[in-house]
């Protein structure tokens, strides 16, 4: 089947059940009948281009269809419980799954940059000098560091944490609106910093410490980081290298696809704001600590690749049912 051939003849006909799904309160009789029609109609096409077509954003945009109408036709109203299983089993999972080779080139950098500074912080005294004198070092690496997790009670703690990962990842989510560009930045700062410290706390052969202290909450912490300044890069991407499809659509389900990001991760960090605060400074055995902290990143993969993977065989693409083609133009 020409599948280019099949969207153009077919089109009308979609977009027809679309304007009267759309309508659905203020229909007429005749309405009424020719939105069953289409409806079937619309359903069988659903079927030809599923067995036919691999284009994941055509089957689910037809799925999206065909269950907005059937909802008409058959009277029935997803609850709110619905919609709110809905994002957390297809909405979030499928975008995150979707966006993988982003989101491991981006942990991928950080981290390179991150290692480059340590190595190079480490090896040399001069650069040692320049971020501060021998005693405020010696300060940072042999207290300053395990205190900033045990200073503070673990309740307020855990807000303030959960509060400043999620303003790193707003800038990085807000950063779509600019076309992904500051993100870069925004990644290059913090991996900055965690090279310098990671540098020093090593020198002073006190890795383990830092190792100890920073793996718990930070390999689910980073990664959610490096998801949202993907999805603020992959946005911008879209609209320089948009595929075959118009710019102004993909920069519209791409956009959407941020704000589900966004909200999905509110959670995650929440995740690893907790961890930070009542595991970290606790006086479990270290490897314990790193244990529950690679088991929370295990835990947000695996929750990703299952309900994400079983989405995209399903054709979901996470963009929301009624959505339209194109953002406004003005």
């Amino acid at each position: 089947m020409d599948v280019d051939a099949f969207v153009q003849a077919n089109r009308p006909a979609w977009d027809r059940l679309d304007r009267l799904v759309k309508k659905r309160r203020h229909l007429s009789g005749a309405e009424v009948d020719e939105l069953v029609d289409l409806y079937q109609r619309v359903s069988t096409h659903l079927s030809m281009v599923r067995s036919a077509s691999t284009d994941a954003v055509l089957v689910g945009k037809l799925s999206s269809l065909v269950a907005r109408a059937r909802s008409v036709v058959t009277g029935a109203h997803a609850p709110l419980w619905r919609e709110f299983t809905r994002f957390w089993t297809v909405s979030f999972p499928v975008v995150a799954y979707r966006s993988w080779r982003w989101w491991l080139a981006t942990a991928v950098a950080f981290f390179a940059v991150t290692g480059v500074i340590a190595l190079w912080i480490s090896g040399n005294p001069d650069v040692q000098a320049a971020v501060g004198s021998p005693a405020e070092i010696d300060q940072l690496v042999n207290n300053e560091f395990a205190d900033y997790y045990r200073e503070h009670p673990a309740g307020s703690f855990a807000l303030s944490v959960w509060t400043n990962n999620a303003w790193v990842a707003a800038q990085c989510i807000g950063s779509s609106i600019l076309l992904g560009l500051p993100v870069p930045y925004v990644l290059f700062q913090n991996a900055a910093n965690l090279g310098v410290i990671a540098g020093l706390m090593f020198e002073s052969g006190r890795g383990d410490v830092f190792l100890g202290l920073i793996t718990p909450h930070g390999l689910i912490e980073l990664s959610a980081v490096f998801l949202a300044g993907a999805m603020g890069m992959r946005l911008g991407w879209s609209v320089i290298s948009p595929g075959d499809r118009p710019r102004a659509q993909v920069l519209a389900e791409q956009g959407r696809a941020v704000v589900s990001v966004a909200v999905g991760l509110v959670a995650v960090l929440l995740v690893a704001g907790l961890i930070e605060a009542f595991v970290t400074p606790s006086p479990l055995p270290t490897p314990l600590r790193v244990a529950i902290g690679v088991a929370a990143l295990l835990g947000f993969l695996g929750y990703v690749v299952h309900f994400g993977r079983r989405a995209v065989r399903l054709g979901e693409t996470g963009d929301i049912e009624d959505a339209p083609d194109y953002v406004p133009t003005g």
